[in-house]
């Protein structure tokens, strides 16, 4: 695996809170890496140490193949990076801050400035002086200075931020087009996970600092949990019935059964079969997955999750 950013034992301490603690991770060419947590998490902290902002109390990070140095100039021609709130020059047009991003950049064309406008739907805004822009599009005038010489690796801190629905679509699918068509990398963070599940190949879960777990997509479905949920109009036979046939399960206020085993799941019209010829047919089947919200906050333990 080429890898894009690589970590280790990185960490951060403010006097006595530790930001930051033993992180260590890869991240592979062309992916986008989501880096999920809670505000507070550590993931600012953590893009900060990547961009070489600042210094990591102990540990190493590695980016493009260079190794991260307070300072340095290495690689950051070829990052582009949006990290806390997107910083313009609020007395400047939207064209004219793009300018001056372009000229840190030696070698990036003008035209590139017209195309970023356009791609970021910006064209209505151009001649607008950033100071007066909504929250939303200084959050896209962000995103174009950070795209604007097309880097090979991409670092965003909440890219969604500001944004209404239809602009979280647009960038959802300009980031998967620079990653499916040119091979980008994206490390991105951010706490909200239905977001992250419809973009990310990866994800990692920050808490406290710590690097709790990482998964694919397809295994974090996995992990959610499921139950059965049965209505019948006499519930307690319902039950007696599954129970006799290996279905045990458990009657919950307003009477619903819940059944948890793989194979009620699964199959639920199976169920629905033995309480018919049990006579006592069901009124009522649902297949209930956990929402993304609560599975997130069960892996943190918070709010009322269960670890």
């Amino acid at each position: 695996m080429n890898c894009t950013i690589e970590t280790e034992n990185l960490g951060k301490r403010y006097g006595d809170v530790t930001a930051v603690d033993g992180l260590s991770l890869r991240v592979a060419e062309g992916e986008i890496y989501a880096f999920l947590g809670l505000n507070g998490a550590g993931k600012t902290t953590t893009l900060r140490m990547l961009l070489g902002m600042i210094k990591p109390t102990h540990g190493s990070a590695t980016v493009l193949g260079k190794r991260v140095r307070l300072g340095s100039r290495e690689p950051w021609a070829q990052v582009g990076y949006l990290v806390e709130m997107p910083h313009a020059y609020p007395e400047l047009t939207v064209i004219e801050n793009l300018e001056v991003a372009r000229h840190l950049h030696p070698g990036t064309e003008r035209k590139a400035v017209s195309q970023m406008i356009e791609r970021l739907g910006l064209a209505a805004y151009a001649d607008r002086r950033a100071g007066v822009l909504s929250q939303g599009n200084a959050q896209r005038l962000g995103l174009a200075k950070a795209l604007l010489h097309d880097p090979k690796l991409i670092l965003l801190d909440e890219p969604a931020n500001g944004l209404d629905p239809a602009g979280i679509v647009e960038i959802r699918e300009l980031l998967l087009k620079l990653t499916r068509q040119e091979g980008v990398t994206v490390f991105m963070s951010s706490h909200i996970l239905a977001e992250v599940s419809r973009l990310a190949d990866r994800i990692g879960i920050i808490h406290e600092g710590r690097l709790l777990q990482e998964m694919d997509v397809a295994e974090m479905e996995r992990n959610r949990r499921r139950r059965l949920l049965v209505r019948a109009r006499d519930v307690e036979a319902a039950q007696r019935v599954l129970s006799t046939a290996g279905h045990p399960g458990k009657i919950l206020a307003g009477g619903l059964l819940e059944l948890n085993q793989t194979t009620a799941i699964e199959r639920p019209d199976d169920i629905a079969s033995l309480l018919v010829r049990a006579k006592t047919p069901p009124t009522q089947l649902l297949v209930e997955e956990e929402e993304l919200e609560r599975y997130f906050l069960r892996l943190v333990g918070s709010n009322g999750g269960e670890k």
